[in-house]
């Protein structure tokens, strides 16, 4: 009896899963998830050009050492002209510095400047073309614009007087030298190792750069 009892209740049980229609669903069986295919990595070795060793043949540079040079001392040049020029010169000239007094010059920023007044006198039987008067000292600082100047043709038996100027040392004698040239042949030079005052001696000329005729005494 109790056999029939538990077969029926399994039948019930088994009919029972269709009450609703619906079909009990198999229980799902999960697949395994596709791996992705492994990337393969395939690096580019980077290739460094061969180190190349160099020998260096720069040369060391030595140090130099600076050492002042002393300015050139101003000299005068020898009484006796060179021989510059193989053209013949007819030395008919006489040159007078007739005295020399200091100054300041402002307009081309010295200080103290000597100036100079000399004469010039064509004794000779030839007219001188671009007769000029050059002044050196032996104290000369900077090259003083009216060092030389010319006074242009100086005819036969005709003299003129020129002032010359150049830098010099301030409270200090000067020695100077006077050049007297023709078409840049040096004709004469003079030396004065102690130019005296032109102050005492009747002043500065009044006929300055003036050609007249040599008066004869």
């Amino acid at each position: 009896m109790k056999k029939y009892i538990v077969l029926a209740i399994w039948v019930f049980l088994l009919t029972s899963c269709d009450v609703w229609g619906i079909a009990p669903q198999p229980i799902p069986v999960l697949s395994p998830v596709p791996s992705n295919t492994p990337s393969i990595i395939t690096p580019t070795p980077i290739i460094l050009p061969p180190l190349t060793l160099t020998n260096d043949t720069t040369t060391p540079i030595s140090p130099v050492l600076m050492t002042e040079t002393p300015p050139p001392t101003p000299t005068l040049l020898p009484d006796t002209p060179p021989a510059t020029n193989t053209q013949p010169i007819i030395q008919a000239v006489e040159l007078e510095i007739l005295g020399c007094d200091t100054g300041f010059d402002v307009r081309n920023g010295m200080f103290e400047v000597t100036n100079a007044y000399v004469t010039i006198k064509n004794t000779g039987t030839i007219d001188l073309e671009n007769t000029c008067a050059l002044l050196r000292a032996i104290d000369e600082g900077r090259e003083h614009p009216d060092k030389k100047v010319c006074a242009g043709t100086l005819p036969v038996q005709n003299l003129v007087t020129l002032k010359l100027t150049v830098d010099s040392t301030y409270k200090k004698d000067t020695i100077i030298q006077v050049d007297v040239t023709t078409n840049e042949y040096t004709l004469l030079r003079l030396d004065k190792q102690s130019c005296r005052d032109i102050n005492l001696f009747g002043g500065t000329p009044a006929d300055l750069g003036i050609i007249k005729p040599i008066v004869q005494q």
